[in-house]
């Protein structure tokens, strides 16, 4: 998958920039999932889910502009926030899944801040919270339990935050300094069903929630 695309051809058709995989590694088809997506997870039935940035938001694709989409494996749109956000985002974070649930990490150009967005791909249920951590970018779930780091640029070592959800709010139980074995990648931070993993150099290092 590829971050970016542009509008191009005779009908103004945007360029494709995700390819789905079958299962021993064929190409099975190529399609547009929007525009400037620093944040991508899929679901355990295939689902693509994307948060945007702001070049994407306020660029000319149509659901880039919503701030956060969900689409099947042929390419086609199936969820949209629809005004249950509690603001409108500005650049998307990161992603996580749990089990059925999906979690899209973004922030927003107001006060408001950062936010976790869970959804139900199978009712389209949403249900945001307050992020107790500005802006992460890594960050993994289970049950009330999260994760949540913050890379150090051109360091071996990220901020690492512990949250429990209390029914109401988001808040930190323990935040520490954890050394890796190399840098973590910029956008490479993926929570799997309550585990977070990191790349860092040529190693995977996982962090439970």
């Amino acid at each position: 998958m590829s971050g970016r695309t542009r509008q191009g051809g005779t009908e103004g058709a945007w360029e494709p920039n995700a390819v789905v995989y079958s299962a021993s590694g064929t190409p099975e088809g190529e399609f547009c999932v929007g525009d400037d997506i620093p944040a991508l997870v899929t679901d355990r039935h295939g689902g693509i889910w994307t948060a945007y940035g702001d070049e994407g938001i306020y660029g000319g694709h149509p659901e880039s502009a919503a701030g956060l989409a969900g689409w099947d494996t042929e390419g086609r749109a199936t969820w949209h926030p629809r005004g249950r956000l509690p603001d409108h985002p500005l650049e998307g974070c990161t992603a996580a899944t749990e089990d059925d649930r999906v979690w899209l990490v973004w922030y927003s150009g107001s006060r408001s801040g950062t936010h976790l967005t869970r959804i139900i791909p199978s009712t389209g249920e949403v249900t945001s919270h307050r992020s107790p951590v500005r802006g992460p970018d890594g960050f993994a779930v289970r049950g009330d339990r999260a994760v949540l780091t913050r890379r150090h640029h051109n360091e071996r070592t990220v901020e690492l935050t512990r949250a429990e959800f209390d029914g109401t709010a988001w808040t930190v139980a323990d935040r520490r300094t954890l050394d890796l074995p190399g840098r973590v990648v910029l956008r490479c931070g993926q929570g799997r069903d309550g585990t977070l993993w990191l790349r860092t150099g040529d190693t995977w290092v996982c962090v439970e929630a």
